[in-house]
């Protein structure tokens, strides 16, 4: 069997035989991605090799609209890879749903919890993200007065935090209110994200560092304890007023907040055994930790492409007149997915920058698998990246890096394949089984606040002729999206 599969890999090594180093040794790849900028770099590799690259002796970068079913869809058995580890507490008890390798673990608790974060349940969240929405509407009034430039790039992160917080806990961080990071939270989770996105390339190496660095309290572990912290908390503060409500005979469900928290904890009083105490800790902490960065990344790019291309916000502040009244404030969520041309600038937007920037790594099980000819042994590690795919000309066309949401509206009008195939290689939040639980609430978010914004203001970029830079840590993060903001006449 050993004989069998070095043989293949042989084969492998010959058929892929570029970028040359990465025949040998991880070390490479770990090089590539500790520089920042591997979403950019992954598709020139492509472009340059083909729709398969290798990146590490036996992990391979796949570009092949065809495999996505394969590698992704519902019915693949083909688990993560060990790159995950990085992202997990050593100890296999503290487990949680972004990195767990456990197929049938993760199939159970995502059915038990997936209504928290459905379609149907966003009518509920909807108020907290309109009271955050508030709060950044009068600091971008304040930044307006004092005609000086700012990071918007921050006051997203900060609107995406509270956000999130107002959602699970009633309880905004205080990001808008202070304008600054609390605690040092957001420092800390960039040092986490930079951590595990290049210990998960030698995961073996992950409990003996995570050891010393929290022994230390470097590499974020102060901003991870507080906001540990901050959750159990947040909990045992709900835990106690349910109580006191039970004690006078109230109920529970009399006068207690709509958010995630209770509604997690009603489930945790009729079934005990199935949704325990620490799936309440988990799945709160798992929103705050991956539902800030992703919407704040997402909510940038839509607003900075917007800035780049006048005439797209031209057309979309002319679909928001004809949606809205003059008085209405607050755009609701239902009436956003009725406004065809901002779906499809939302859309657009998270094609050309997708929050995550490094290949979704699976590995090959049991009896390997064929893609394009070519066959893959079991414990090959395989993956697609999200920016590959969503830069591939020949499904989104020679203008693939163009910022075009009439793409999506003239694929729709034409009738035919081509918009199944651009949906189908499209996936800013995911795929299959694995795709991001919260997804619906980052919708949420983005589909209200960009029209309340550039209702309200006009905004200038600083830079109008450079790109924006940008950190590629597993989430590829804005750098420099500085602009100047003012009222709108008439708003």
């Amino acid at each position: 069997m050993l004989t069998l599969r070095l043989a293949v890999l042989t084969g492998l090594l010959l058929l892929v035989a570029r970028p040359f180093w990465a025949r040998f040794t991880r070390l490479w790849y770990f090089k590539r991605v500790a520089l920042g900028g591997f979403e950019r770099e992954n598709i020139a590799l492509h472009r340059k090799h083909g729709p398969i690259v290798r990146l590490a002796p036996n992990m391979f970068s796949i570009d092949l609209p065809e495999s996505v079913n394969t590698i992704y869809g519902i019915g693949s058995k083909l688990p993560k890879s060990d790159w995950y580890d990085g992202w997990k507490h050593p100890s296999p008890d503290a487990w949680t749903l972004f990195p767990d390798k456990d197929i049938k673990r993760h199939a159970q608790t995502r059915r038990v919890f997936q209504g928290l974060y459905s379609m149907s349940s966003l009518v509920s969240y909807e108020k907290y993200v309109d009271e955050c929405a508030d709060i950044l509407l009068s600091r971008m009034s304040i930044c307006s007065k004092r005609r000086e430039p700012i990071n918007m790039g921050h006051w997203l992160q900060c609107y995406a935090f509270d956000v999130i917080g107002n959602i699970t806990f009633s309880k905004p961080f205080g990001f808008l209110d202070r304008g600054e990071d609390v605690s040092g939270i957001l420092q800390a989770l960039n040092k986490v994200f930079a951590y595990s996105t290049l210990i998960g390339i030698f995961p073996s190496l992950h409990p003996y560092i995570y050891a010393v660095t929290s022994a230390l309290g470097i590499g974020g572990a102060a901003g991870r304890t507080f906001l540990i912290r901050y959750v159990k908390e947040r909990i045992l503060q709900r835990k106690i007023e349910r109580d006191v409500k039970d004690e006078k005979g109230i109920g529970n469900a009399h006068g207690m907040p709509e958010d995630f928290l209770e509604k997690i904890m009603v489930k945790n009083k009729d079934a005990p055994s199935k949704v325990t105490d620490y799936h309440i800790f988990m799945m709160s902490m798992s929103n705050i930790i991956a539902g800030s960065d992703t919407t704040a990344i997402s909510l940038s790019a839509i607003l900075y492409y917007l800035l780049k291309y006048p005439n797209v916000m031209r057309k979309l502040r002319e679909e928001i007149s004809q949606s809205t009244n003059g008085d209405q404030v607050h755009l609701s969520f239902k009436e956003s997915l009725e406004m065809p041309y901002w779906q499809a600038v939302m859309k657009e937007a998270l094609r050309l920058h997708p929050a995550t920037g490094l290949p979704l790594w699976r590995d090959v099980t049991e009896g390997g698998l064929y893609l394009n000819g070519q066959f893959f042994p079991e414990g090959t590690t395989i993956g697609i990246n999200t920016w590959t795919a969503h830069y591939n000309e020949d499904v989104f066309g020679k203008d693939a890096a163009v910022f075009r949401p009439e793409r999506w509206l003239d694929a729709e009008k034409e009738g035919g394949d081509r918009l199944a195939q651009m949906n189908a290689y499209y996936f800013p939040f995911g795929l299959g089984s694995r795709t991001c639980i919260g997804r619906h609430i980052s919708y949420l978010e983005m589909s209200k606040l960009i029209p309340l914004l550039v209702k309200n203001f006009d905004f200038e970029l600083q830079d109008r002729e450079n790109d924006w830079k940008t950190t590629n840590y597993w989430f590829v993060k804005q750098d420099n999206f500085d602009v100047t903001v003012r009222p709108r006449a008439g708003a």
